[in-house]
């Protein structure tokens, strides 16, 4: 091995001594080494501990018995570079920043996708682009997540070196920076490909999930230290028309900027998007209301309020305005729905029949929100509104029930009937909810029916969601903040069984384990929640621990597929470059024509696969090129001129027995490759051509031939838009496409696509191959509105439901007669 630990301690401070910088910078460098070494050495250490399990498990599951030794011939490597990595890693670390101030020269390789062209996909640069692929997608991915802490650490590195601003790949604690020294580190311990491919997947597992961690603690220190204390990260993004959004086609509300975020493709498998803020949502539900629609201050808490809110809520002063708005809202919609404006139902159909198409949701007409607590009838009286605390109770009688009976109410206007009746029963005809709670059970009931759309109705998540309804409804009245707080437990629940209903539980997508694991998590809450939200977060969490093992499944299914997907990209490849060789020699040369069609359907497969096997630098090809400028110098001689070459014949006849030539036929071949003219009176050509068409080429999948490629045609001004932007998205992207008429949605996921070949593979939410496009034929789609990317900010069904009620309410609430009267 020809690694060898560092001189010195990873934390030595005499490694900075060096530095031209001043002796504070020196000691900042220093301290922020400590740091780093403080901060990575237990998940360095880890990352080989794993490495090494990951190793046994391959060995365990190897296709033969030389695989398996192979496999233990790297573990064994691993007990020595187990003491290594971390001290070497952190010498590295420690060396990118003792440069600080040294002209920045970056080392991260290009983008697979833009190094493949025919003349460099050898085997050695297979080899390189595999690293490269796993490598760009690990810096791609924390890239956009720390982009923050990125920013900032940049500029404050900036102030110590002296220099402009530091760009996240010069950056040394940045994502490119480490994941260039561990490519180092797999190279210098000589570990195999796949050796190497799965360190790095363990170290992004191990580390890179952890390095926010580091960069926050970077900030603190130095701002701590005085170097730009208080500096935030506030981007400004011009709405210009260049800016504003990327065309996806014809549905022009898909903009990637939307109020100033870029709205970038999904890219996590499911239940891994991230969370939307409900409260910046509401805010921006009011933001074009007329003034008399709008709330005034909040009024001061009732002395019969709610329950205390969980731990973690909204505080008061920042949830008040945001429920006050959605009072206003729902006191708005009843205001219109009582005057009969006709002519605004009519447009609030038609919006939310436009607002569900685009949250992939079927068409359907929402119910206008009732008048708060109906009342018993003219001779019961006023109403009397209850206390909370018999509300709750109440509820907890109705929760017991639902437990016991495993039966639901199948809306949340059910539930809401059903608690008005039993509190009648118990305190009297004229009880009634107090306004915010009736205000409650209307915005569940509205919630609850845009989620409905979206979960197949013979699902089993459905009869989940179903039970769910009472903990959801206590857990909202409970909690004043429960609509506008950006990850109540309550909801992130809600949402992992309806996403499960939605994206997991489809007719081929039926997971028995994710169903009992639902099921269990479902009875915990029924069963357990009295006002604790901790309850929904260890059911959620439970979930989710299952959503990542079933992702970690997917992700292995997938890498085999889209290794396939690349075998035939070389395979084509390598066809391209043996077909482009011999056209040349038969346009210089112009052999016989029998010759020319031997060297186009015979000669050609094993071209190609001396290409795949030794690549285009190699001697064996360099053999190859020499043997087929030779077939060209024989057969142009007119017959019977010279004797035939027997060596050339016997170099032939060997290469077509290499790739599956019988040996009649292929010495029937090499004969006439090797004679002058390309006679050869032993063979007939009627038959030998008919022999050759009726065999399987090199990389056909039966018999017959392949079928021919035809030029697409022309694509409109939409559909080029769509094919450029399908050739910059990353891998991993998941898309929307149209199954039937009515407009039923499946979920399909971009796992990989060439740009030489301009084939895509797609996988579904497990990883399982689903289908193959051509880029072309998507980008036609895409045109069309029969496939949609996936957004970041679409992805997760619960906040495309609040979305829809939102704009439902808006819609309500508009602008009438009355509004314009009052402005």
């Amino acid at each position: 091995m020809s690694a060898s630990a560092p001189s010195s301690s990873p934390t030595d401070p005499a490694r900075f001594a060096h530095v031209a910088a001043p002796p504070r910078v020196r000691r900042l460098l220093a301290s922020l080494h400590a740091l780093a070494a403080q901060t990575l050495a237990t998940p360095l250490k880890l990352t080989i501990v794993e490495l090494e399990r990951e190793l046994f498990r391959d060995a365990e599951r190897a296709r033969n018995s030389q695989i398996q030794a192979d496999i233990y011939a790297q573990t064994r490597r691993l007990q020595e570079v187990n003491a290594q990595f971390a001290p070497l890693f952190l010498d590295a670390l420690g060396h990118a920043l003792a440069q600080l101030r040294e002209p920045r020269v970056r080392h991260v390789p290009a983008p697979a996708a833009s190094m493949l062209t025919a003349s460099t996909l050898t085997l050695v640069a297979d080899t390189d682009i595999d690293r490269d692929i796993v490598l760009v997608e690990i810096i791609r991915r924390e890239a956009q997540r720390s982009a923050s802490a990125l920013q900032l650490l940049g500029q404050r590195f900036a102030v110590l070196a002296a220099g402009p601003e530091f760009d996240v790949e010069d950056l040394p604690f940045g994502p490119h920076v480490l994941c260039r020294i561990v490519r180092e580190l797999g190279e210098r311990f000589e570990l195999g490909l796949e050796t190497q491919l799965a360190l790095y997947r363990v170290f992004d597992r191990q580390l890179i999930d952890r390095l926010g961690e580091l960069l926050e603690r970077a900030n603190i220190f130095l701002g701590h230290e005085g170097v730009l204390p208080g500096l935030v990260y506030t981007p400004y993004l011009a709405r210009s028309a260049t800016t504003r959004r990327i065309v996806t086609g014809p549905e022009r509300s898909s903009p990637a900027r939307e109020g100033g975020k870029v709205n970038r493709p999904l890219t996590g498998w499911s239940g891994s998007a991230r969370n939307s803020g409900w409260a910046a949502m509401t805010s921006e539900a009011m933001g074009d209301l007329p003034a008399s629609l709008r709330p005034g201050p909040p009024a001061p808490a009732a002395a019969s309020s709610a329950p205390a809110a969980a731990a973690g809520a909204v505080p008061q002063d920042l949830s008040a305005p945001a429920m006050s708005a959605l009072h206003h809202l729902l006191d708005a919609a009843r205001h219109a729905s009582a005057n009969g404006l006709a002519g605004t139902a009519g447009s609030v159909a038609d919006e939310t029949a436009g607002s569900a198409a685009a949250a992939g949701n079927a068409p359907a007409s929402p119910g206008v929100p009732a008048a708060a607590n109906p009342g018993p009838g003219p001779s019961a009286g006023p109403p009397v509104a209850v206390a909370s605390e018999s509300v709750h109770a109440t509820l907890a009688k109705l929760q017991a029930q639902s437990a016991g009976t495993g039966t639901a109410r199948r809306s949340m206007a059910d539930l809401h009937n059903a608690l008005l009746a039993q509190m009648r029963a118990d305190h009297g005809a004229q009880a009634a909810l107090t306004v915010k709670d009736s205000d409650t059970f209307d915005l569940l009931d509205m919630l609850y029916g845009q989620i409905q759309r979206e979960v197949r109705p013979d699902a089993v998540a459905a009869d989940l969601l179903a039970r769910l309804q009472v903990p959801v409804a206590r857990a909202a009245l409970s909690d004043p903040a429960f609509f506008v707080r950006d990850q109540h437990p309550a909801r992130e629940l809600l949402n992992a069984v309806a996403e499960a209903g939605a994206n997991w539980l489809g007719e081929d997508d039926v997971d028995p384990q994710l169903v009992q694991k639902l099921g269990r998590a479902v009875d915990q809450v029924v069963d357990d929640y009295q006002g604790d939200a901790a309850v929904f977060e260890a059911a959620n969490e439970d979930i989710q621990q299952h959503f990542r093992a079933l992702a970690h499944k997917a992700e292995l299914a997938e890498r085999r597929h889209v290794e396939a997907a690349r075998g035939k990209e070389r395979l084509e490849s390598a066809k391209q470059q043996a077909g482009a060789s011999i056209e040349q020699l038969c346009a210089q040369s112009e052999p016989p024509r029998f010759v020319q069609s031997l060297l186009k359907q015979a000669w050609s497969d094993v071209l190609t696969l001396t290409l795949l096997r030794h690549g285009e630098g190699s001697e064996q090809w360099q053999q190859r090129e020499q043997e087929t400028a030779r077939i060209a110098e024989v057969t142009c001689q007119p017959p019977g001129t010279a004797p035939s070459d027997a060596d050339l014949g016997g170099q032939v006849e060997a290469a077509l027995l290499q790739v599956g030539y019988h040996q009649d036929e292929a010495a029937a071949i090499a004969r006439r490759l090797s004679s002058p003219g390309g006679e050869d009176e032993g063979s007939s050509r009627t038959e030998l051509t008919a022999r050759i068409r009726a065999r399987t080429r090199l990389g056909e999948q039966g018999e017959g031939h392949e079928p021919r490629k035809v030029a697409p045609l022309a694509r409109s001004l939409a559909e080029e838009d769509c094919y450029r932007q399908l050739r910059t998205l990353p891998f991993g992207t998941w898309f929307e496409f149209t199954t039937n008429q009515q407009g039923d949605l499946r979920r399909q996921r971009l796992s990989w696509y060439s740009l030489l070949t301009d084939n895509a593979l797609f996988v579904n939410p497990r990883g399982q191959k689903v289908g193959e496009h051509s880029l072309d034929a998507l980008a036609r789609l895409m045109a069309h509105g029969q496939v949609r990317i996936v957004n970041e900010d679409k992805s997760r069904l619960i906040d495309r439901a609040w979305q829809a009620t939102l704009r439902t309410l808006r819609s309500l609430a508009g602008p009438g007669p009355a509004a314009e009267t009052a402005s």
